[in-house]
């Protein structure tokens, strides 16, 4: 179907681009003018002086640095997450000679410029190194800077996957935002354990129904080799959202590590970035690729596909970082028209390679184009055009080629047509009241587990609520309250480790909801959840006066997140802040110190750079 052939965008979807691109006026005026003024009529190095040139060469090749010394030839910059703990990354590990060759093949140079750190969330899940997982994105991005702040190169390739690499890549990529760029994923792992038995045996393990060797069986046959895990969060959302951005090569995102198609789609990702460099006659920067529309496709692509809860954190960070300006009510209001199209882990069975299977991103594009619920018109590392996605990667003998995806779903359980949708709401829901701002992901939640209003069970740290779950403590309908788990309080840690006792509470038949100031990902699943509360405990928030025993109402329907306690009684009520210190040494925490007193709140994108505010933002 041609670009002509769709229908016209969505009314709605129209009036919050344009909205978006109003409140971002100034600020994405600044953001071009300051990637216009980094622009090189040549190429890059030509602004060095000849000792700096030496010294980026210098480790080269004789015939490399011929080249390098003939300002006709493209230097192009590969920033890398490899490490080999990290099943997602492992792939990674000899990409960058792959790479060179195939630059080589069409006359560039590949340097890598940088490696950045990658933790995984999956490792440090409950553990103190948890703390620094949201400071990572950060500290990626800076990292990345680092590496092409040398001012020797004309174009980049990011090699990175995991839930806080891809943003802080993109942050530093906008950053450098004259720099044409092509992100290279690595692709999942093969489907291992089924998800629902997984979860099944870590519920058993958290009744004391099975032991330890029993629940470590059931993890290692989940995560059991190279490539991205396969259910449903921040790493498979990242993936995803990077391609409908146009980010990634049309259907490169869910392609298994080692086969001769990721092979060769690697190849074609590092020669496709030359095409867009200066000197190609076709430059296009990534800071022009990314603008107001890509932005908002990222969001619809979130929401259709019910991805992870803390892109409505990494997708504010990095629409800042290229001038734009987004929010959490620009979320929700596109929820309201966004249909959702897909159950993945943990809002349905099904991993990621059975969603890819049966039809994957090209025909969830496919749908949301013939619906209006995407901008076509917007450039790709592709070439212009969201329809390019439509299409799939195959080999004819061994050549690299595109045709048409699948028209139709092959397994209407995964994905469902645009026309009889899993759900007509796109499942993020902004939360408001007087505890403050914070997200639910509804998709994963059924309906009549959306509403609740039962007493408060408040807890300052997370480790507190196994020994109460295992004391009987929390057998009644509650409100489970963990708080001082906000980014200046820890970090913002992930709270993955409290869903399988709050799971086992609701399969008593007890009415639970959780209201954090932490992170949970995506992977909430069927408790009804309230995440990212902001203004958190820690600087402030109402979070800080709630008392156990106190009725909270927490709404995912209506949007409602109320304290149902009496003004005057809150007001005699004081916020008591505990000890913190503590919670801030080993494990390298301590180290980050300075980071943390600066992140913004949640729905800022909890982020210590400040890149731009709107001027003109009367909302």
């Amino acid at each position: 179907m041609t670009h002509s052939a769709y229908p016209p965008v969505h009314p709605r979807l129209s009036e919050i681009t344009a909205r978006i691109t109003a409140r971002s006026r100034v600020s994405r005026a600044r953001y071009l003018e300051k990637i216009s003024a980094a622009r090189s009529k040549t190429v890059h190095r030509a602004q060095l002086a000849c000792g700096n040139l030496a010294h980026g060469f210098a480790a080269c090749q004789p015939d490399e640095k011929q080249q390098l010394r003939n300002m006709a030839h493209n230097d192009i910059a590969i920033i890398t997450a490899y490490n080999d703990m990290l099943s997602a990354h492992k792939p990674y590990e000899f990409y960058p000679a792959q790479i060179k060759a195939a630059l080589h093949s069409v006359g560039a140079i590949g340097q890598v410029a940088g490696g950045v750190p990658a933790m995984c969330d999956g490792v440090t899940q409950g553990q103190d190194g948890m703390e620094l997982s949201l400071l990572s994105r950060d500290v990626i991005a800076m990292s990345a800077a680092v590496g092409l702040s040398h001012n020797m190169f004309d174009g980049a390739l990011y090699l990175g996957i995991c839930d806080k690499i891809v943003p802080g890549m993109m942050m530093a990529a906008l950053s450098f935002g004259h720099l044409p760029s092509v992100f290279i994923p690595a692709g999942p792992m093969t489907s291992g354990l089924p998800n629902k038995e997984k979860v099944h045996v870590r519920q058993l393990f958290a009744e004391g129904k099975v032991d330890r060797r029993a629940l470590l069986d059931a993890e290692a046959a989940s995560y059991h080799s190279a490539g991205t895990c396969t259910f449903y969060g921040t790493a498979n959302s990242n993936q995803m959202v990077m391609e409908i951005m146009g980010l990634h090569l049309p259907g490169a995102s869910f392609v298994h590590p080692d086969t001769p198609l990721r092979t060769v789609l690697t190849d074609a990702a590092a020669r496709q970035v030359v095409r867009f460099t200066e000197n190609s006659g076709n430059y296009l920067p990534v800071g022009q690729l990314v603008d107001e529309k890509v932005i908002v496709n990222g969001i619809v692509g979130l929401l259709a596909t019910g991805g992870s809860t803390n892109l409505t954190m990494h997708l504010i960070a990095m629409a800042a970082a290229a001038g734009i300006i987004i929010n959490w009510d620009d979320f929700s209001e596109l929820s309201d028209i966004i249909p959702l199209l897909s159950r993945i882990y943990p809002n349905g069975p099904a991993d990621i390679n059975q969603f890819h299977a049966a039809g994957g991103l090209q025909l969830i594009i496919r749908e949301l184009l013939s619906l209006g619920l995407l901008h076509e018109d917007v450039h790709t590392v592709a070439g212009f055009g969201l329809s390019r996605y439509t299409q799939e990667p195959w080999l004819d003998n061994g050549e690299l080629k595109w045709r048409e995806g699948a028209l139709s779903s092959l397994d209407d359980s995964v994905i469902a047509s645009g026309n009889t949708p899993f759900s007509s709401h796109g499942g993020t829901k902004v939360l408001t009241g007087n505890l403050g701002r914070a997200v639910m992901k509804t998709s994963a939640v059924p309906a009549d587990n959306q509403i609740i209003e039962a007493p408060a069970i408040v807890f300052n740290s997370q480790h507190d609520i196994v020994p109460a779950f295992e004391a009987g403590k929390l057998n009644k309908d509650c409100v489970v309250v963990v708080r001082f788990q906000g980014p200046q309080a820890n970090g913002m840690p992930e709270l993955h480790k409290l869903m399988p006792p709050l799971g086992v509470l609701m399969d008593k038949g007890y009415r639970v909801a959780l209201v954090t100031d932490g992170r949970l990902s995506g992977a909430s699943g069927k408790v009804p959840s309230a995440i990212h509360v902001t203004p958190e405990a820690y600087t402030g928030g109402l979070l800080t006066k709630v008392r156990d025993g106190d009725m909270i109402r927490v709404n995912g329907q209506t949007g409602e997140l109320m304290l149902l306690v009496d003004e005057a009684v809150l007001a005699e009520r004081e916020s008591v802040i505990p000890d913190l210190s503590a919670e801030r040494d080993g494990s390298g925490r301590e180290l980050f110190s300075a980071l943390r007193t600066q992140l913004s709140g949640a729905e800022e994108g909890a982020c210590c750079i400040r890149f731009y505010k709107s001027e003109n933002d009367d909302e």
